[in-house]
Parts: structure tokens; sequence; C-alpha cells
């Protein structure tokens, strides 16, 4: 299995897709750091869990680039590779839609997204949660976004991979922890303001 691996990284060639990819640099993110960082961090943790598919992992890098960036293309993006139009599917496929609600969106993914479209999914937000932290986030956001977890992740995470699902409970749990504890301690950190 491990030579499989090995091979099959050796053959994958991700440059194109890194270099598209840098047009997130700059890009903010509300849970921390920017863009360009968390494709890397979406991409090692599909490595991580031993993903190989070159189209999954090619479209890690570049899976917020139509949300976040007005001026790269489809055109660009299926001229890359052999992969680059089977990348472009599976990069909208996680792309929230025009004028589509965040709730619409998830429920879409669980719903009618493919395989790989769920497990980009569950690994983007293994990384969101990874960099949500109750001292720096608005506990109301955070608390949403512990629910959207749960009625839509959770669920893609147990059809298409129990350790991601094993993940993303455990990343849950040390966030619900955190904001009790943050609640709970709130009063004292705002008296010495």
């Amino acid at each position: 299995m491990e030579n499989y691996e090995e091979e099959a990284l050796e053959q994958l060639v991700l440059a194109p897709y890194i270099q598209k990819s840098t047009a997130l640099r700059g890009k903010f993110r509300y849970v921390g750091g920017n863009q360009f960082r968390h494709a890397f961090g979406t991409f090692a943790i599909l490595l991580d869990y031993h993903y190989i598919d070159p189209v999954l992992l090619k479209a890690s890098m570049i899976h917020d680039v139509f949300e976040d960036v007005k001026y790269v293309s489809k055109e660009e993006i299926i001229s890359l590779d052999e992969d680059g139009p089977k990348v472009f599917d599976l990069v909208m496929e996680v792309t929230r839609k025009k004028n589509e609600s965040k709730t619409a969106f998830l429920e879409r993914i669980l719903k009618e997204g493919s395989t790989h479209a769920k497990v980009l999914k569950c690994a983007d937000r293994i990384s969101n949660l990874t960099d949500l932290h109750s001292d720096t986030f608005d506990k109301e956001f955070i608390k949403k976004y512990i629910e959207e977890t749960k009625g839509f992740v959770l669920p893609m995470a147990k059809e298409v991979n129990q350790h991601m699902l094993f993940e993303l409970k455990d990343l849950i749990k040390k966030r619900e922890a955190s904001l009790r504890l943050s609640t709970h301690f709130w009063p004292l950190h705002r008296k010495e303001d």
C-alpha cells in the first residue's frame, strides 16, 4: 500500500494548481490566516488520510478560488492539464453558487455531491475547525459553525470516511468545551479590560 501511494504521488504534477492557488494569498479567512495557506492545509489533510487521487488533490489546492477570486476562469483551470476538466467540475461541486444560502449549499453537497465532493468538504471543514478558536471568534459564529458541521458535514463524513468522522466529532467536542470554558470565564476577562 505504501509503495503504491509513493508511486502515485511521484506521478502527481501539482505545480500548475499551486500557481493558480497563489491567487488566494492575502485573501482573509474568517477563521484565521488566509485562503492560500488553507488550501495547503486541506491538501495535507487529504494526504494524511491517504487520498492519492490526482483530481481530488488538485481540486483541494483551488477549492476556494472561484468563491474568493474573480479573475480566475474556467478555461484557465480546464486547460492546466488532462485532469483540468474533472478538477474544475469537482471544484464547482464544492463552490457556493451565487445567491445560494450556506444551508442550501451544504445540503446540496450532502444530498447530491459526489464522493470526492464530500471527502473534500470534510477535509475543508477539518481545516476550518482546527483554526477556529473561541478566544478569537464571535461565540455565536462558532455555535452556528458547529451546528452546521453536525447537521451537514458529519453525515457526509459518516458516508465517506469513518476516520474523518471521528476527527470531526473530536474537533466539535473540543470547540464546544472551549466555548463553555470561555463563556464561564468571560466575566472575569471582562472585568480586567
